[in-house]
């Protein structure tokens, strides 16, 4: 499908709990990038935090996926919390060159990718960051642009700091990643929802931003578990995004859910108001895979005779 001036996606493609819910009924595990593919335009790859796939599943993501679509993976956290992009974790350190080796087969398909800083990594490390875009920058070749998200409390406190990072971003031709977590923390949360708590524990709670340096900025949001209370913040989005879209910019839009289970959902909400705004830029969502599906025939009655 065509994803127009945004495009929307999940922080995860490949959920089985989706199939017969998003996913056709009989799919399996290597139909789920082609049908995730076919209604949204991107998605996080948050599991290079934790370790790299293996050659043989980035040859077979580059075959289901088309080129079009945008993997926006995470620097693994030997480069952003273990070494502190110093050492082997600089720009152009042993472990940068390897995580770009080992994506350079999806081509057109990567990027940008997401560097999540430590929340101990605040203003005075900013000539570190400075230094590892130039070099990683410098080592890349053809590597899409990097979007960084900070999350110490003084880059989001609107005075000096958090220029100083704009200005360090927009020189090395970086974004800024926005993670929008209001909804969450403002949920009314039940004892027994543990996905709900564990992302309460797990989510950094900073104020909002809507911040655009380039082309294509690039912003993560979880709301309220209960879907119809993120309507307001539904609607703010939607202001945020439309305006991008008139500058001539590109978002990449991702939308979680506490256990993953609602994030499609969600997401088509957030695209649906976006097309009634920008129907000429942004087309409506998609059918989702399960809704192609032939409906299941009625058993024949037998005759008497």
């Amino acid at each position: 499908m065509q994803h127009g001036a945004v495009k929307f996606g999940c922080p995860v493609w490949a959920h089985a709990p989706w199939v017969g819910r998003f996913f056709t009924h009989d799919a399996r595990r290597e139909d789920f990038l082609p049908q995730y593919a076919g209604v949204f335009g991107a998605a996080e790859g948050n599991a290079t935090f934790y370790g790299l796939p293996a050659p043989a599943t980035v040859a077979r993501w580059a075959v289901e996926a088309p080129e079009s679509f945008r993997f926006c993976f995470k620097f693994p956290k030997a480069i952003s919390h273990e070494t502190q992009l110093l050492g082997p974790g600089a720009g152009d350190g042993p472990l940068a060159r390897e995580f770009l080796a080992r994506l350079a087969p999806l081509g057109p398909r990567r990027g940008p990718f997401m560097l999540q800083l430590h929340s101990s990594f605040g203003p005075s490390r900013l000539g570190v960051l400075r230094e590892w875009l130039a070099r990683f920058a410098a080592a890349g070749g053809e590597a899409p642009a990097v979007a960084v998200e900070v999350r110490h409390a003084e880059f989001f406190a609107g005075g000096a700091a958090e220029d100083d990072l704009h200005a360090t971003l927009n020189a090395a031709g970086a974004e800024r990643c926005v993670f929008d977590t209001r909804g969450l923390f403002a949920a009314k949360i039940a004892p027994d929802d543990a996905a709900s708590l564990d992302a309460v524990r797990r989510k950094p709670r900073v104020p909002a931003r809507f911040t655009a340096l380039g082309k294509r900025p690039v912003a993560r949001f979880v709301g309220d578990p209960a879907l119809d209370k993120n309507g307001a913040l539904i609607a703010e989005w939607t202001g945020v995004l439309a305006r991008w879209v008139d500058e001539g910019r590109e978002p990449l839009f991702f939308v979680h859910h506490p256990d993953d289970g609602h994030a499609p959902e969600l997401a088509r909400r957030f695209q649906a108001s976006l097309h009634s705004l920008r129907p000429e830029r942004v087309p409506a969502p998609a059918p989702w895979p399960c809704e192609l599906e032939p409906a299941p025939r009625e058993p024949e009655q037998l005759g008497l005779f």
